[in-house]
């Protein structure tokens, strides 16, 4: 399972972007505190290279400013290209399913803690048309005895699933 899930700050302001199929991408850069100092006794930061695709890269450029504290779910990935000198290049980066603010820098007292909204990715699968209405549920049970034995069979087999066997 590749799952990263991170907490850190924004290193630089969010930029949106389009590809040519015009789909909405940010990347960006998330500093991530370490859990221990070292030797002496100084924080250790690592800084992650991430790409928000679509909602969450408009709602990073709408919401959030350099310095935002933020969580990020994704995935890693490897992507490797051919540079302008002909050399192979590679990059980790995390690849943003969900992120959420938790809460904005600012300059009067450090932070504020606002609530913006999140955008979490969209159910692929989800149904888009045809929705059944289970709002009525009249009749569902009608194939049920009232002593909840159940009429009918399934492929020629009596079924009555409240039998004592």
């Amino acid at each position: 399972m590749n799952v990263v899930i991170l907490i850190g700050r924004l290193v630089a302001q969010p930029e949106l972007k389009y590809t040519q199929a015009n789909v909405a991408v940010c990347s960006f850069r998330l500093a991530v505190d370490r859990r221990f100092k070292d030797q002496s006794g100084n924080k250790q930061t690592d800084f992650i290279d991430c790409v928000a695709w679509r909602q969450q890269a408009e709602f990073m450029t709408n919401y959030l400013e350099k310095g935002s504290l933020v969580a990020v779910q994704g995935s890693l990935q490897i992507r490797t290209w051919q540079a302008q000198d002909g050399t192979n290049r590679k990059i980790a980066e995390v690849s943003v399913d969900n992120i959420q603010s938790l809460g904005r820098k600012s300059q009067s007292d450090g932070f504020n803690a606002a609530p913006i909204p999140s955008v979490a990715p969209p159910d692929p699968y989800a149904p888009t048309e045809g929705i059944p209405d289970w709002s009525n549920t009249q009749g569902a049970f009608d194939n049920y005895n009232k002593d909840n034995s159940q009429t009918g069979s399934i492929d020629g087999m009596e079924m009555d699933p409240f039998a004592d066997d």
